[in-house]
């Protein structure tokens, strides 16, 4: 196949007319989604006076986004500038120390990523770590004279002295580098995540002293054949360890110590920081689901934590918890979960203040922030403190507090702005009813140019009556220059996980506004399983995916065809994942849709399950394994048993499936084209050799769009009529 297909050569000679936009503005453009600076993980300073955080900068041409670090002050009154500045590298996870004179950050400007570290009063950074395996996410404690961090090593070697376990780490690595055989060999599951191998390597802590300028030798605390960081982002939070108030202690997020393919039992386990040993000390042994996220209270006498309940379920409820804990971090008494009487599930969490506790939820296709101030360990959310004047809707993360301010920070985004930060700091003599009162300025306001260019509509929250007459909320976006008097063409919009949701948020992989300036009426829907809406919501779509779920999403569809506006006879879906698996299930269910476009999809249930990296959860969605009690589950609602189907409704369909993607795996998208071709549908394959779940290098991005788009124009063609 050629580099440029015949198919998308068509872009260069398709012009379409564009209706009016908003005066002095026009429509998005597809590569201006590689113009925008993205904007991520700020970082207050103890003193709550400025706020560093990455920029990130795509480079079409070098198909990379590079990253530096940014300082900004935290009222918003100063202009922002760069801290550091490596052409082409990654600069990234900055981290004030203590004092507040020096940022420590992680770096691959010397070729594996390291961590570094730079004078806030000026002066060149100087390189930390030399680590043959790599160094990242990095923390100080409390008095600044050590610095905690990951590398993944191999664990045979774990327990020896570290120049000695180093270099065979070194030597091991560049004999499979060297060698013209490339074969691996696995013993076990969980060999492989997202888009990796893990090589039989292990996440391991390590401690570095730390003396100004001088370097010294670290020390691998948590050896073993055991990860001691989340190998599934699902299970992790914030830092994901902490040092103990005192300095002797790490206390951090484990993986299962057994069974980790099939189980989500992560817990707090606690090692001196003079580490020789593989028994770690588990805080959270009662506790059979998942606990991670350790944050110590500002005075150091509580911790807070997250926790899960369901053995084996991802999507469970996260409470947040707290404990009162000694100088060394050893629990005094049983966790408190202070938001377990709430229908809410926990994402970020931090401490203002000793009696104050911040944390971020979603909530109806939103998240937002809410400040407690004390009453804590008696099983409520102690009293909230004054309403803050929070950015309107959106969706907030990133969460960062100061450690003598207070002062309150966050990345905020919506479907009409990309992420920037935004800090709200005490006001001079603030007593503590008020401290928390301030408005929240933009401090980055990276983006504020390319915005003024674009003409960007608001979305539309609408409520749509799903299965057994419950409320689905669902966002239609309308195109810039919309006509109401005209009809329009719909894309039908489903979101993955399943358990995720269409927020009010920004995204570089399935923006709305981007969608939406094609010349099409965006629909959202967020149907059964949806995150945001209850728990009990959310548990709706386990063993159901093509039940209750599907019959929301056709009624959604229902009430978007009666729209005025709309024209039914050019009606288009397309989603990914979870969304994937939906547009499959579409494609053997019904005949409403013009065009399909599945992107890493599920449509074998059954080699699903035997191929994806993450086994807990398709044990969970189905009630076990396929050759359990529940096999019925596998066969109900897989879109292959229905494949004859296919050749009934002959929707055409574009198909994307990578080869690094050990979520959804390629042989789902070679499946599903070889049964559309055999039954003569209409169909195109694309596949990204590298690229896993999502196709992230920009000029991979560039190009999935581009397929994207004029796909959907050559069968649903956009614009009014």
């Amino acid at each position: 196949m050629s580099v440029l297909p015949k198919l998308l050569t068509g872009l260069l000679v398709v012009v379409l007319a564009a209706p009016a936009t908003a005066a002095g503005k026009r429509p998005m453009a597809v590569d201006d989604l590689f113009r925008f600076k993205r904007v991520s993980d700020p970082q207050i300073s103890p003193d709550g006076k400025q706020v560093v955080y990455v920029v990130g900068t795509p480079d079409l041409e070098g198909n990379k986004v590079a990253s530096s670090l940014w300082l900004a002050p935290a009222d918003g009154k100063g202009e922002p500038r760069p801290l550091t500045n490596a052409p082409g590298k990654k600069d990234r996870h900055p981290r004030w120390s203590p004092d507040g004179k020096t940022l420590l950050f992680e770096s691959n400007r010397s070729g594996e990523t390291q961590l570094w570290a730079i004078d806030i009063a000026g002066g060149e950074a100087r390189q930390l770590t030399t680590i043959s395996t790599g160094a990242s996410d990095a923390v100080w404690s409390r008095d600044g004279k050590q610095i905690a961090f990951v590398s993944a090593v191999y664990p045979e070697t774990s327990e020896r002295p570290f120049k000695e376990s180093d270099a065979a780490n070194k030597k091991r690595m560049e004999e499979v580098e060297k060698s013209p055989v490339k074969a691996k060999v696995f013993t076990r599951l969980f060999y492989r995540h997202w888009d990796g191998y893990v090589e039989d390597k292990r996440q391991h802590l390590f401690v570095l002293p730390f003396h100004g300028s001088a370097a010294a030798e670290p020390k691998d605390v948590t050896p073993g054949d055991r990860d001691a960081f989340p190998t599934s982002d699902t299970f992790s939070t914030g830092d994901n360890f902490s040092f103990s108030p005192d300095g002797k202690y790490l206390i951090f997020t484990a993986v299962p110590q057994k069974d980790e393919a099939w189980s989500t039992n992560y817990d707090l386990c606690r090692v001196p920081v003079t580490g020789g040993t593989t028994a770690w000390e588990n805080l959270t042994k009662d506790n059979l689901s998942a606990d991670s996220g350790p944050i110590f209270s500002p005075d150091g006498t509580k911790l807070a934590f997250r926790a899960q309940k369901k053995a084996g379920y991802e999507a469970d409820k996260w409470v947040l918890m707290v404990v009162k804990t000694d100088a060394g971090g050893a629990f005094q008494g049983k966790p408190d979960g202070v938001t377990s009487i709430l229908d809410v599930s926990i994402d970020e969490y931090a401490w203002p203040a000793d009696d104050s506790l911040a944390y971020v939820f979603e909530a109806k296709a939103r998240k937002t922030l809410v400040i407690c101030c004390g009453g804590f360990g008696d099983g409520g959310v102690g009293e909230y403190c004054p309403e803050m004047a929070l950015p309107s809707g959106g969706a907030i993360s990133s969460l960062t507090v100061s450690t003598n301010g207070p002062a309150v920070g966050f990345t905020w985004a919506s479907m009409r702005s990309p992420a920037e930060v935004y800090v709200s700091r005490a006001k001079a003599g603030a007593t503590k009813a008020d401290r928390f009162g301030e408005p929240f300025a933009n401090v980055s306001r990276v983006n504020r140019g390319l915005l003024a260019e674009l003409d960007l509509p608001k979305p539309e929250s609408v409520t749509v009556e799903g299965a057994g007459n419950t409320p689905m909320q669902m966002w239609l976006l309308k195109p810039p220059g919309f006509d109401p008097s005209k009809k329009w063409p719909v894309v039908y919009l489903v979101h993955g996980g399943p358990q995720g949701a269409w927020e009010d948020g920004w995204s570089y992989r399935w923006n709305a506004q981007a969608w939406a300036a094609q010349g099409y009426v965006v629909a959202l829907p967020n149907p059964r399983g949806s995150t945001g809406f209850g728990q009990k919501y959310v548990e709706e779509i386990s063993g159901d995916w093509g039940g209750k779920c599907y019959d929301d999403l056709m009624k959604g569809a229902d009430y978007v065809e009666k729209l005025p506006y709309v024209d039914k006879d050019r009606m288009a879906a397309a989603g990914a994942s979870f969304g994937g698996y939906m547009m499959n299930w579409f494609a053997v269910s019904t005949g409403r849709f013009k065009t399909l476009i599945c992107h890493c999809g599920v449509w074998n249930f059954e080699s699903m399950y035997a191929t994806t990296d993450e086994v807990w959860f398709d044990e969970y969605e189905h009630g076990g394994p396929p050759w359990g009690k529940n096999r019925e589950s596998y066969e109900k609602f897989s879109p292959h048993r229905k494949a004859a189907n296919l050749g009934k409704f002959k929707t055409p369909m574009l198909l994307i499936q990578n080869d690094l993607d050990f979520r959804c795996p390629v042989g789902q998208g070679h499946e599903l084209f070889t049964s559309l071709k055999r039954q003569g549908v209409e169909s195109r394959f694309v596949n990204f050799p590298d690229e896993g779940h999502w196709v992230l290098k920009p000029k991979n991005s560039q190009y999935w769009h581009n397929e994207v788009f004029f796909w959907l124009k050559k069968q649903v063609p956009p614009g009014p009529r």
